[in-house]
Protein backbone atom coordinates (compact mmCIF):
# COMPACT_ATOMS: atom_id res chain seq x y z
CA UNK A 1 0.00 0.00 0.00
CA UNK A 2 1.38 3.39 -0.86
CA UNK A 3 0.30 6.83 0.70
CA UNK A 4 0.18 10.21 -1.69
CA UNK A 5 -0.56 13.05 -0.63
CA UNK A 6 -3.28 15.36 -3.40
CA UNK A 7 -2.32 18.83 -2.65
CA UNK A 8 -4.69 19.95 -5.22
CA UNK A 9 -7.33 19.15 -8.02
CA UNK A 10 -4.41 19.09 -10.60
CA UNK A 11 -2.89 16.74 -8.10
CA UNK A 12 -5.98 14.66 -8.37
CA UNK A 13 -6.66 14.97 -12.21
CA UNK A 14 -2.96 14.12 -12.61
CA UNK A 15 -3.66 10.49 -10.46
CA UNK A 16 -6.85 9.95 -12.65
CA UNK A 17 -4.94 10.69 -15.90
CA UNK A 18 -2.11 7.91 -15.05
CA UNK A 19 -5.13 5.61 -13.88
CA UNK A 20 -6.98 6.19 -17.03
CA UNK A 21 -3.50 5.22 -18.69
CA UNK A 22 -2.76 1.78 -17.03
CA UNK A 23 -6.73 0.98 -17.72
CA UNK A 24 -6.03 1.44 -21.29
CA UNK A 25 -3.03 -0.38 -21.50
CA UNK A 26 -4.07 -3.54 -19.00
CA UNK A 27 -4.46 -6.84 -20.91
CA UNK A 28 -7.62 -7.56 -17.88
CA UNK A 29 -10.89 -7.60 -19.99
CA UNK A 30 -12.53 -6.01 -16.54
CA UNK A 31 -11.46 -4.01 -13.73
CA UNK A 32 -12.99 -3.13 -10.43
CA UNK A 33 -11.98 0.18 -8.85
CA UNK A 34 -13.15 0.72 -5.09
CA UNK A 35 -13.03 4.18 -4.00
CA UNK A 36 -13.61 4.89 0.08
CA UNK A 37 -13.75 8.16 1.29
CA UNK A 38 -16.07 10.85 3.27
CA UNK A 39 -18.31 13.19 1.58
CA UNK A 40 -16.04 15.33 -0.60
CA UNK A 41 -13.32 13.83 -0.66
CA UNK A 42 -12.70 13.58 -4.37
CA UNK A 43 -13.90 10.00 -5.09
CA UNK A 44 -16.51 11.50 -7.50
CA UNK A 45 -13.54 13.83 -9.06
CA UNK A 46 -11.20 11.21 -9.49
CA UNK A 47 -13.75 9.08 -11.36
CA UNK A 48 -14.60 12.05 -13.65
CA UNK A 49 -10.78 12.28 -14.17
CA UNK A 50 -10.41 8.53 -15.57
CA UNK A 51 -13.13 8.67 -17.27
CA UNK A 52 -12.37 11.69 -19.21
CA UNK A 53 -8.57 10.80 -19.55
CA UNK A 54 -9.86 7.48 -21.02
CA UNK A 55 -11.56 9.84 -23.90
CA UNK A 56 -15.12 10.62 -22.79
CA UNK A 57 -15.90 13.89 -24.26
CA UNK A 58 -18.98 14.45 -22.60
CA UNK A 59 -20.11 15.25 -19.00
CA UNK A 60 -19.83 12.46 -16.58
CA UNK A 61 -22.63 12.55 -13.97
CA UNK A 62 -22.42 11.84 -10.32
CA UNK A 63 -24.49 8.74 -9.91
CA UNK A 64 -25.40 9.86 -6.77
CA UNK A 65 -29.78 9.69 -7.25
CA UNK A 66 -29.27 7.27 -10.03
CA UNK A 67 -26.87 4.43 -8.21
CA UNK A 68 -24.92 3.93 -11.24
CA UNK A 69 -24.26 5.97 -14.75
CA UNK A 70 -22.59 4.23 -17.53
CA UNK A 71 -20.16 5.74 -19.83
CA UNK A 72 -19.29 3.61 -23.40
CA UNK A 73 -16.15 4.20 -25.18
CA UNK A 74 -15.05 2.87 -28.34
CA UNK A 75 -13.58 -0.31 -26.24
CA UNK A 76 -14.40 0.95 -22.42
CA UNK A 77 -17.26 0.31 -20.83
CA UNK A 78 -17.69 2.14 -17.63
CA UNK A 79 -19.98 1.60 -14.62
CA UNK A 80 -19.98 4.16 -12.01
CA UNK A 81 -21.21 3.38 -9.20
CA UNK A 82 -22.15 5.30 -5.91
CA UNK A 83 -23.88 3.60 -2.93
CA UNK A 84 -23.83 6.47 -0.17
CA UNK A 85 -27.81 6.42 -0.50
CA UNK A 86 -27.84 2.36 -0.06
CA UNK A 87 -27.13 -0.73 1.49
CA UNK A 88 -29.61 -2.86 -0.28
CA UNK A 89 -27.94 -5.83 -2.21
CA UNK A 90 -30.59 -5.94 -5.02
CA UNK A 91 -29.28 -2.01 -5.72
CA UNK A 92 -26.53 -3.38 -7.09
CA UNK A 93 -27.58 -6.66 -8.45
CA UNK A 94 -29.93 -4.85 -10.99
CA UNK A 95 -27.11 -3.78 -12.96
CA UNK A 96 -25.99 -7.02 -13.92
CA UNK A 97 -22.21 -6.15 -13.30
CA UNK A 98 -20.74 -9.33 -13.72
CA UNK A 99 -22.29 -9.84 -17.18
CA UNK A 100 -19.93 -10.75 -20.20
CA UNK A 101 -19.23 -7.35 -22.60
CA UNK A 102 -17.43 -7.13 -25.83
CA UNK A 103 -15.43 -4.00 -24.16
CA UNK A 104 -13.40 -4.01 -21.82
CA UNK A 105 -15.21 -3.12 -18.67
CA UNK A 106 -14.91 -0.96 -16.00
CA UNK A 107 -16.17 -1.21 -12.52
CA UNK A 108 -15.63 1.69 -10.06
CA UNK A 109 -17.47 2.03 -7.21
CA UNK A 110 -18.08 4.77 -4.72
CA UNK A 111 -18.46 3.61 -0.81
CA UNK A 112 -18.10 0.09 -1.37
CA UNK A 113 -18.07 -0.59 2.21
CA UNK A 114 -22.01 -0.27 1.72
CA UNK A 115 -21.70 -3.45 -0.22
CA UNK A 116 -24.00 -6.25 1.32
CA UNK A 117 -21.75 -9.14 -1.21
CA UNK A 118 -18.10 -8.07 -0.98
CA UNK A 119 -16.48 -7.71 -4.37
CA UNK A 120 -12.96 -8.31 -5.34
CA UNK A 121 -11.44 -5.03 -6.66
CA UNK A 122 -8.13 -4.67 -8.19
CA UNK A 123 -7.18 -1.10 -7.42
CA UNK A 124 -8.51 0.45 -3.97
CA UNK A 125 -8.32 3.92 -2.94
CA UNK A 126 -9.07 5.33 0.14
CA UNK A 127 -9.52 9.51 1.22
CA UNK A 128 -8.90 11.09 3.76
CA UNK A 129 -9.02 15.01 4.42
CA UNK A 130 -6.14 16.67 5.84
CA UNK A 131 -5.09 20.50 6.44
CA UNK A 132 -2.85 20.50 2.82
CA UNK A 133 -5.29 18.45 0.68
CA UNK A 134 -5.93 14.80 0.68
CA UNK A 135 -4.33 11.70 1.72
CA UNK A 136 -4.90 8.94 -0.20
CA UNK A 137 -3.89 5.24 0.58
CA UNK A 138 -3.58 2.63 -2.34
CA UNK A 139 -4.00 -0.62 -2.71
CA UNK A 140 -3.85 -3.27 -6.06
CA UNK A 141 -4.68 -6.66 -6.03
CA UNK A 142 -4.36 -6.84 -9.71
CA UNK A 143 -0.36 -7.25 -11.43
CA UNK A 144 -1.11 -4.36 -14.20
CA UNK A 145 -1.10 -2.20 -11.06
CA UNK A 146 0.33 -3.26 -8.16
CA UNK A 147 4.05 -2.43 -10.07
CA UNK A 148 2.39 1.06 -11.14
CA UNK A 149 1.47 1.41 -7.38
CA UNK A 150 5.00 0.68 -5.81
CA UNK A 151 6.45 3.37 -8.15
CA UNK A 152 3.83 5.67 -8.18
CA UNK A 153 4.35 9.48 -6.64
Amino acid sequence: MSKIVLQNDDATNNLGRDIAKKIIASKSTSIEIHLQGDLGAGKTFLTRSIIQNSGWQDIVKSPTYTLCEEYELKDLLFFHIDLYRTNEAQDIDIFDLDRNVDSKKIIIIEWPERLQVKRAYDLKIIFEHIADGREISITSNNNDFKEWNENYK
